[in-house]
């Protein structure tokens, strides 16, 4: 017996030993391509650490230096990735959607908007779930134009009810309650204040919690979300009975939930309460974080340039100068801000509100002589050109002007897309332009204000946020 226990306590650290080093030195399939130059980083964790806890853009020019300007490997997330770099990475991705790539959203994603796991075959596609939300066209300028005068309306509201009066406001705060109440009543029909202020903190946590390790331990950000994430969901439970007795009694279907509480798939399936929930708390989440991080950059960099403010408000008294009293915006005046929209692609140029996205890839294809294996990922994103001095002439300027084609200095094709492009453009486009310019247009008419902390440290390089909540002085005209 005292043999046998020798022999095992022998053998088993020895087969142990063996397992490990063939788990690490056998070839697999992948290993006989030419795979991208990079690193895959540390076993199972990889670079995740560096991607989700560094600056994006640092991430991204290290190893365009280091390996290659046009494409790299890593692994982030728990996910073997190529980053493919530069417009003509960003053309060949966009234009070979379907072909080669399908949208792909991180474990993190998954589990805290939990229909998105498709592994159930009764569950509908994501192609028939994106026909449902885009069929009745209620993302395009068309359907939108109906929607101006409301945007400027609720803006209005919100603008009286939370700065009126006040010396010293903080923007960040403010942008996410206008953002969550525009999205509120565009997707759900709701204007209940009380009911949307319980939601910002909430929209916060799951925001943080879509980019981060899916360890739902106390104390965690994805434990956080994933709390934030099933208050949400039980909120919206309720909204969506509440609109479901509103239609009995023959309420006009007027916002994106009436149309998917009544939409089916092709094989007459209706979505479920959970799958709608998540599709509304997807958009909800969309609607919100990123276009309260533009407003509020928006404001720090036309607060620190008195000669932009004076350009802006300028194209807005014109635009104002045209209405009669109590008319409110309509969609030719949304064409008139060209200067307006020009400083906000600037924002975005500096402070992208969102960094990228990820795809799966559907078979093997080649890339600047490189082969990428099926089933790999790819990890599109804005950091690779919009500071990079090779299509953004003087890059750290601040610069509107730049966007205009007189200008000559325009960036080239597929070097600027910070809504994407192709098949997979983002459908809220033209809902955030609106959103945007509609209280842009509100606040220079009614004050200039002064950046109290102008060097405010920015977090959450995913989607950044001011620290401090952006603080400003405000002058009333």
């Amino acid at each position: 017996m005292e043999v046998l226990v020798l022999s095992l306590s022998v053998a088993l650290p020895l087969l142990f030993l063996g397992l490990f080093i063939f788990a690490f030195t056998r070839k697999s399939g992948d290993d006989a391509k030419k795979l991208p130059p990079g690193s895959l980083g540390w076993p199972i964790m990889g670079e995740t650490l560096e991607f989700l806890f560094g600056k994006p853009e640092n991430f991204v020019f290290d190893r365009m230096k280091k390996y290659s300007p046009y494409i790299f490997k890593t692994k982030i997330l728990g996910e073997k990735t190529v980053v493919i770099c530069g417009p003509e990475g960003h053309k060949f991705l966009f234009s070979n959607e379907a072909k080669y790539f399908t949208a792909f959203r991180p474990h993190s994603m998954l589990k805290l908007f939990r229909s998105y796991q498709a592994a159930a075959p009764k569950q509908m596609t994501r192609d028939a779930e994106a026909k449902i939300i885009r069929a009745p066209g209620f993302l395009k300028p068309e359907a939108l134009v109906h929607y101006v005068g409301k945007m400027d309306s609720i803006t209005q509201q919100q603008l009286q009810a939370h700065w009126e009066g006040k010396t010293e406001v903080k923007v960040f705060p403010f942008a996410k309650t206008l953002t969550l109440t525009l999205a509120c009543r565009f997707f759900l029909g709701i204007d209940d204040p009380e009911r949307i202020a319980r939601l910002v903190t909430n929209f916060d946590y799951v925001t943080l919690g879509m980019h981060s390790i899916p360890l739902k331990i106390p104390g965690t950000i994805f434990y956080q979300a994933s709390k934030a994430a099933a208050a949400i969901r039980k909120e919206l439970f309720t909204i969506i009975k509440e609109k479901k007795a509103a239609m009995a009694t023959g309420q006009p279907m007027r916002d994106i939930l009436s149309y998917m509480i009544v939409a089916a798939d092709p094989t007459g399936r209706f979505m479920p309460e959970a799958e709608i929930a998540d599709k509304i708390m997807g958009l909800l989440t969309a609607g919100y974080s990123t276009v309260a991080s533009a407003i509020a950059f928006l404001m720090k960099f036309v607060g620190e340039r008195p000669d932009i403010y004076n350009k802006i408000l300028a194209e807005q008294w014109e635009i104002a100068a045209s209405k009669q009293p109590g008319d409110f915006l309509g969609w030719d005046d949304m064409h008139k801000m060209k200067y307006s929209w020009n400083t906000v692609y600037e924002v975005m140029r500096f402070t992208p509100p969102i960094q990228g996205s990820f795809r799966t890839v559907l078979e093997d294809f080649t890339y600047a002589g490189y082969t990428i294996p099926k089933g790999w990922k790819v990890y599109w994103t804005v950091s690779t050109t919009n500071k990079n001095p090779a299509y953004f002439r003087d890059p750290e300027k601040f610069d509107p002007t730049r966007y205009e084609e007189r200008n000559g200095s325009s960036p080239p094709p597929f070097a600027f897309v910070p809504f994407g492009a192709g098949a997979r453009m983002c459908p809220g486009k033209e809902y955030a332009r609106f959103a945007i310019l509609t209280f842009l247009h509100n606040v220079v008419k009614r004050y200039k204000w002064e950046v109290l902390l102008p060097d405010e440290k920015i977090v959450g390089d995913m989607m950044p946020t001011p620290q401090k909540g952006l603080p400003v002085r405000l002058q009333p005209h």
